[in-house]
């Protein structure tokens, strides 16, 4: 059984709730102590927790009611974090996800990254730290979630496209060729928003990590492969020779845009 963090006293600026409606967080994990020092946690802070202590328990509540965020813990007996994190996502692809894990647990890690996890946080944890995690995957979730039906399109501006998608920067939506929407991570808007703010300009993996998702947990390169992989599924007519978000031998990534007229 893993250590719980240790709980913090919070200050009153922590403890003021600035957030109009409570944001819907659903924890899973086996563990009841943790479970319940989170809901408490969290709690205190203006967030609206329910939890699960398995897989089967959080399918239930979600059909109950969909949550703005999950924090999944990879291992649990019967079905594991990763399974459920592959079908959250499949189901509800606005769902943001943060995964728990244990520092070793590497391989678990890419794995969940490639299955589309949001954010992740090893083991033993700082309790402030993981509800800064949550509340900036929030953050790059809701103004697409929040901007209303009628709005009216953003100039042509904030529109950049890649290849014969478009990505909306201010509705944090990617758009194929025919206008439908294409579902995206908050991670992978926030990656190939990094692309269109330095077109033809090669970003290594570290720039990538710290520009593009702005927090200090471990670098492994293969996490950044992994979500470039899965966007040149989405963006390239050939994934396999991409043509928009190129790789730049011993450097890392450019994003190519396609000349003015095409």
């Amino acid at each position: 059984m893993s250590i719980a963090p240790p709980l913090y006293h919070s200050t009153q600026e922590e403890s003021r709730v600035n957030q109009a409606a409570p944001l819907r967080v659903l924890v899973v994990d086996d563990e009841s102590e943790l479970r319940s020092l989170l809901a408490e946690y969290f709690g205190r802070h203006g967030l609206d927790v329910r939890q699960a202590a398995d897989a089967a328990q959080a399918r239930s509540l979600i059909e109950t009611t969909v949550p703005d965020l999950a924090v999944l813990d990879v291992n649990m007996p019967g079905e594991n974090g990763l399974s459920l994190a592959r079908w959250l996502r499949s189901t509800h692809p606005r769902v943001g996800i943060v995964m728990l894990t244990t520092v070793s647990e590497s391989i678990d890690r890419v794995v969940g990254l490639e299955l589309g996890a949001d954010d992740y946080i090893p083991k033993p944890f700082e309790l402030r730290e993981l509800l800064a995690r949550v509340r900036a995957v929030a953050r790059r979730l809701q103004p697409a979630d929040s901007a209303p039906a009628n709005a009216t399109a953003p100039a042509p501006s904030q529109r950049v496209r890649f290849g014969a998608c478009s990505l909306d920067l201010e509705t944090r939506q990617l758009l194929g060729a025919d206008g439908a929407e294409i579902d995206i991570t908050a991670a992978e808007f926030d990656l190939l928003a990094l692309f269109a703010r330095h077109p033809n300009r090669p970003l290594n993996r570290d720039q990538i990590m710290e520009q593009a998702h702005n927090r200090g947990w471990e670098v492994f390169d293969r996490s950044i492969d992994l979500r470039v992989m899965r966007l040149r599924r989405k963006i390239e007519r050939n994934p396999d020779r991409p043509e928009v978000i190129k790789t730049v031998r011993n450097v890392g990534y450019v994003f190519v845009p396609a000349p003015e007229g095409m």
